[in-house]
């Protein structure tokens, strides 16, 4: 009998640990540490359930009070989507929402749960000699906390970049990137105009090893705006993905 209690303990435990083993086979996160010439400080995480060979639970967040996020309410942002590979590229649709008060108030309320919605697109491209992302977002005002006579806000933000592997630990590319305010309304008053925030266009330089890399992008502003963004433009990304 002690015999048979063994062999019946010993295979449920295999089994426990086979399907945590499947489990953690499937779940996927990765950590961007981010500092650019606008946000500041920006550290984004992700996480990815897989379901299937080409298909994926996705989430992510982002801290964006790290930076100059700190004056929007402690700008943060969190979102869920889905991720379809499709040959080398992978197809990520998510929807996100902030919390502060940028997109509510133009942060001259204090930060609230719901601040804003973040409908976006993330295409990532990889093959053996090149790489590729583009990103999509659109940031609208979800609250109206305009109180005190200011706007709610509402931004596109877009980036694409493309690179060449040189070896296995070293890549190059270019960058374009660009935010610009898409429009709002003034409490009291009428809708916002269209107004640009930066236009950045550069290359960059990519270290990697394994799951592990740094990446150093950096060139020029093509807004003349010294009330809202830098004439230059410098973007240090380091990223893990588990």
């Amino acid at each position: 009998m002690k015999r048979i209690f063994t062999i019946m303990l010993t295979a449920f435990v295999t089994v426990i640990f086979a399907q945590e083993n499947t489990a953690d086979e499937k779940v996927s996160v990765g950590l961007n540490l981010n500092h650019d010439a606008f946000f500041g400080f920006n550290p984004m995480m992700t996480f990815g359930y897989e379901l299937s060979d080409t298909a994926a639970f996705t989430a992510y967040g982002i801290q964006w009070g790290a930076g100059t996020g700190s004056v929007w309410g402690q700008w943060t942002e969190f979102g869920i989507g889905y991720n379809k590979t499709v040959g080398n590229f992978d197809f990520n649709p998510q929807l996100g929402f902030t919390m502060g008060s940028l997109l509510s108030s133009g942060a001259a309320q204090e930060g609230v749960i719901g601040d804003g919605i973040v409908p976006n697109l993330t295409v990532n491209f990889g093959s053996e000699k090149f790489e590729g992302q583009f990103y999509f977002g659109y940031y609208a005002a979800l609250s109206d906390n305009t109180e005190m006579g200011e706007a709610t806000n509402n931004y596109v933000h877009y980036w694409l970049n493309f690179g060449y592997k040189v070896s296995e630990f070293f890549s190059f590319g270019a960058h374009y990137e660009e935010l610009y305010l898409s429009g709002g309304s003034v409490n009291g008053g009428g809708d916002l105009d269209r107004a640009d925030g930066y236009q950045w266009i550069g290359p960059y330089v990519q270290l990697q090893k394994g799951n592990a890399g740094l990446r150093f992008s950096f060139g020029a502003n093509n807004v003349d705006d010294d009330g809202f963004a830098q004439n230059d433009f410098y973007k240090l990304t380091f990223f893990v993905n588990l």
